[in-house]
């Protein structure tokens, strides 16, 4: 015990200093020995207590603070394994609060699946919105899929992350959130032109990397779109001080590393840009030189085998609306599922809104049926009918934030309730969603943000020095400004990257700073696996081989670097697309080996 003892007061002075207070080390070392820490562990935690305050004195008020810091963190812990303890699930918790069989026998679940007996009541039945609790008795069995598909983790754990709290939103993790994105671009930016130290705005002949930003006195008459003269530039606290400063351009600014023919850059507010410059006086900064954002990684060439040893695939994309403003017959969604049952693909990605709450029936409640009822018969039950006429074919569908069977109306927003479909062929995904299917990259989200980037984007005309053996050539000479779009979302390596959310547009993305990680192409930090070890494609660190973006814009299909874009439009516009993969027949990208048509829905 006493050598022990002695091992913590050497761990403490190490830590603390050789001059601490034999009173103080006293109330230390009875500390760790209480809580089974180690010196170490205990100035990480008087760190944490400090971290607001700056540098100051160890003392005995720290030491209490500390104290207080671990038993929170220990009722928090405690709290958290009640719950999960208390969490029931499965088919016999489902059936808790259904009448009871007489003689105090199981619950009447064979009325529920064509068995004898008295029909079960269904409980809390309000509003339309309850659940059938027998479902998934009678949902078939999976059988031999024709593709490997990989998508976020299922497991409890991970479905209660996507399903956050929102509203509970802090001003300091907002701020902490937007000030780290700077911070790991600036150390993308340093590695990627080897920079050995990045500046502050208000610097002389420095490089900078900030968000772009509207002037707030330009705003204050009314919404101002981004302009030349509206230009701010907002640094992060650890690199300037949070400070935002005029931006201007130098007639002969110059854009290092861009893709071919874009004729210059486009910038809106949220956007994260690296700038060589100086000051240009009066509190600005005079940009000489626009470095291009480093590119994500080439998407991975693994070979992925399916369970019949091919890795070709055909999937159709769709998205919603799949019913017009006219009536809730969804007569679109019903020829797109008679063309599946001819074409039986192997994968059909579906995108929300699935029953719209914007809907004029559905906002004026002139319904028949309940919204699980129109869900279950006019999507559920059409693709069972589909499935079962193409074995082993997969469906994935992704919500909107207008799901109005969504609990969780935010961006970014976790998959839809799993009691809504227990068909196991029929794959629910959070909003956005990454997964591969047979080792491809896909990446999809129901925001319009192509429409918002374009109603929000101001475009830099500069000279381009492109890379000398650019991969984003399409051998075109014009600009595109569809593929520049997409660009952005690869670049600023965000589903979202617009911030703040443009006012007349906020009630399309009720975006959640604080989860942002959730957005992200790739992850800021080094791990391919989630936090349990888990493989998850939407921590994967390469730019996605399909990029799937509907949009309100016209329908395309581009080549962008490495990454085939694809905006289907809506299913109420008559149009989709259907991808074709060849597998893995020859080396060299996935683009290489796709061919994406964007088709009309007739009939």
């Amino acid at each position: 015990m006493a050598e022990a003892s002695a091992q913590l007061e050497t761990e403490i002075k190490q830590k603390f200093g050789e001059d601490l207070d034999s009173n103080l080390l006293a109330e230390c070392v009875k500390l760790c020995q209480m809580h089974n820490l180690s010196g170490e562990d205990l100035f990480y935690k008087w760190e944490a207590v400090r971290f607001k305050r700056g540098p100051s004195q160890f003392t005995l008020k720290d030491v209490a603070e500390v104290k207080a810091k671990i038993h929170r963190d220990l009722v928090k812990a405690n709290v958290a394994k009640k719950f999960a303890r208390g969490n029931l699930t499965g088919p016999q918790s489902r059936q808790f609060g259904m009448p009871q069989a007489r003689g105090g026998g199981r619950p009447n679940l064979g009325a529920g699946v064509g068995g004898p007996g008295t029909p079960a009541k269904q409980v809390r039945v309000q509003d339309g919105f309850d659940l059938p609790r027998a479902e998934e008795w009678r949902a078939p069995v999976a059988g031999p899929s024709r593709v490997t598909v990989v998508g976020p983790p299922t497991d409890e754990s991970a479905r209660k992350k996507r399903a956050y709290r929102y509203m509970y939103e802090k001003v300091s993790e907002r701020s902490e959130v937007l000030d780290d994105r700077i911070d790991h671009f600036g150390e993308l930016v340093k590695a990627y032109y080897d920079i050995e130290e990045l500046g502050d705005p208000s610097a002389e002949d420095t490089t900078v990397v900030g968000r772009i930003v509207l002037d707030a006195e330009s705003t204050s008459s009314g919404p101002v779109k981004l302009n030349e003269a509206s230009l701010m530039i907002e640094s992060s606290r650890m690199m300037g001080s949070g400070a935002r400063v005029p931006l201007r351009f130098d007639p002969a600014v110059k854009v290092r590393r861009g893709a071919r023919n874009t004729g210059g850059v486009g910038l809106f507010p949220g956007a994260i840009v690296a700038l060589k410059g100086k000051n240009g006086g009066g509190g600005s900064f005079l940009a000489t030189e626009i470095l291009t954002l480093p590119p994500l990684d080439s998407p991975s060439e693994g070979l992925v085998k399916s369970e019949n040893g091919d890795t070709s695939f055909s999937m159709y994309v769709a998205c919603g609306p799949f019913t017009p403003d006219a009536d809730l017959a969804y007569h679109p969604l019903q020829t797109l599922i008679a063309k599946l049952k001819t074409a039986k693909p192997a994968v059909v990605l579906l995108i929300g809104p699935f029953i719209d709450a914007s809907h004029p029936s559905i906002k004026t409640g002139d319904v028949d049926a309940p919204p699980r009822d129109i869900f279950r018969t006019e999507l559920v039950d059409r693709l069972r009918e589909f499935l079962d006429a193409s074995p082993g074919s997969v469906v994935l569908l992704v919500p909107s934030t207008r799901d109005i069977l969504s609990d969780h109306a935010v961006f970014p927003q976790c998959e839809l309730p799993r009691a809504l479909c227990s068909d196991p062929r029929i794959r629910l995904l959070p909003n956005p969603a990454r997964f591969t299917i047979n080792g491809v990259h896909i990446a999809a989200s129901s925001v319009d943000v192509l429409f918002h980037l374009r109603k929000e984007e101001f475009f830099k005309r500069a000279e381009v020095d492109p890379l000398p053996a650019s991969s984003s050539s399409s051998g075109s000479d014009a600009p595109d400004a569809m593929a520049n779009l997409c660009r952005h979302i690869l670049q600023q390596r965000s589903f979202y990257p617009i911030f703040p959310v443009p006012l007349d547009l906020a009630h399309e993305v009720n975006l959640d700073v604080t989860h942002s990680d959730m957005l992200y192409l790739a992850p800021q930090d080094d791990n391919f696996d989630d936090a349990e070890g888990r493989e998850d494609p939407a921590r994967a660190r390469c730019a996605p081989d399909v990029l799937v973006v509907p949009s309100r814009l016209k329908h395309f299909s581009k080549t962008v670097d490495s990454t085939v874009a694809v905006n289907p439009s809506f299913l109420t516009k008559a149009t989709y697309a259907v991808l074709e993969y060849a597998g893995h027949t020859t080396p060299g990208p996935a683009k290489d080996r796709m061919t994406v048509e964007i088709r009309r829905l007739e009939g």
